[in-house]
This record gives structure tokens, C-alpha cells and sequence, in this order.
């Protein structure tokens, strides 16, 4: 029994060198960039938002591409749920990124597993959150998505790629989730510049019918 109990032991410390220098608790202030995740509303409701009857599904908000956080990444990995002395944002504070993010619980969560391993206090948090969303235009053509359709996740990348001059193949990943569009991810600087994504930020959706919901 012992000699089984050791050789299990033996093996998940093995896997776990090989995967994604993933924790929790880090300490706040202390990593190397930003992924500003951009997730498709619509998509999301289709997965998860509907069951939940959360409100950012309501039918006539016509959102497009909503702020799902600004994370930040190790050069391999990333922090979560980390120590910070400062405190939780004011319920105000979370219900007034609702514009970007599609709701204050949202926000809120954000928070909790992202924004305090940033190292700045809440308010500053938010503030960075919405600069860097405002940094980044979503490209037009997706307002006017009235049907579901399916499309290679390139066209994607490329939207947005002619939308934003400024950013660069590397610098923007696209992901799927059971056959659908679900974000777009880009990599920016501590300074909320556009900087060449991580090894295990960099993979995107290969998809040549993916689905994207129409807008609500």
C-alpha cells in the first residue's frame, strides 16, 4: 500500500512540473503583463448566461464584445485569488463597470481572482480595466451581427487586427468553446501597450466554422 501511495505521489509531482505554473494566494503587485480578455456576450449567454438568467442577457442590450477582465500573466502562468492589503471594491464601485463588463457581479468576481493580484487598489483597478478596454475598438461590423453565424476564427483576429493598426498578430489570441467564438485575448504591458503574448497565452482557435452568436 505504501510503496502504491508513493508511486501516485511520484507521478502528480511529475505532471504538475509539466503544467502551466498555475497557484493561488500569490502575492499581489507581482507579475510581468496584462491579458485583457474581450468575451463575446452573446456566446456567453448561449453557455452560461442564460441558465443564469443574468441580466447582461436581456434581449435589446445589443452588446457585442464585453470586458471579461484584465488578468495578470506570468511570462508562463498566472496569479490568482492573491494576498493584498487593500480592500474590496464598494458595491458602487463593481455596478459602475457594468457598462463594460455586462454586470457589477461580474465585475466584482474580476476582482476577487484578478484585479488584487494587480497590487492597486480597487477604484485604480477599475480605472485601468476600462483604460485599457477604451485602448482597443471593436471593430464595427460585429454590431450588425442580426444572425448566428458560422465563420473561420481568423476572420476574427483579423477584424480586429484592421480595426486596431497598432496590434500585431502575436499580440492577439482568439478562443473557442464547444464549437463557438467566446473571446478575444490581448497582451499588454504593465503601461497598457501591446507586447507579444505568452507561449501559453499565444494559441488560437483553429476553427474554420466557428459559431458566433447573433446580438442581442
Amino acid at each position: 500500500m505504501l510503496r502504491i501511495l508513493s508511486l501516485v505521489c511520484a507521478f502528480l509531482a511529475a505532471t504538475a512540473a509539466l503544467s502551466p505554473a498555475r497557484a493561488e494566494g500569490e502575492k499581489a503587485g507581482d507579475f510581468d503583463y496584462y491579458v485583457m480578455a474581450l468575451s463575446w456576450s452573446s456566446g456567453w449567454c448561449e453557455a452560461e448566461g442564460d441558465a443564469r438568467q443574468d441580466p447582461q442577457c436581456d434581449i435589446g442590450r445589443g452588446l457585442t464584445f464585453v470586458l471579461h477582465g484584465l488578468w495578470p500573466q506570468y511570462e508562463k502562468g498566472w496569479p490568482s485569488y492573491c494576498r493584498t492589503a487593500e480592500r474590496d471594491p464598494a458595491r458602487g464601485e463593481s455596478a459602475a463597470m457594468a457598462d463594460v463588463m455586462g454586470g457589477a457581479g461580474s465585475a466584482f468576481y474580476q476582482w476577487k481572482k484578478h484585479g488584487r493580484c494587480s497590487g492597486l487598489a480597487p477604484r485604480v483597478y477599475y480605472a485601468t480595466a476600462r483604460e485599457a478596454y477604451n485602448s482597443i475598438k471593436i471593430p464595427p461590423v460585429f454590431r450588425r451581427m442580426s444572425k448566428t453565424l458560422k465563420v473561420p476564427a481568423e476572420v476574427i483576429e483579423v477584424a480586429f487586427l484592421e480595426s486596431n493598426p497598432r496590434l500585431k498578430a502575436d499580440q492577439v489570441t482568439i478562443t473557442c468553446q464547444d464549437g463557438a467564438i467566446r473571446e478575444v485575448r490581448i497582451c499588454l504591458t504593465k503601461d497598457l501597450e501591446p507586447r507579444r503574448c505568452g507561449q501559453d497565452t499565444i494559441r488560437d482557435c483553429r476553427l474554420k466554422d466557428a459559431v458566433l452568436d447573433a446580438v442581442r
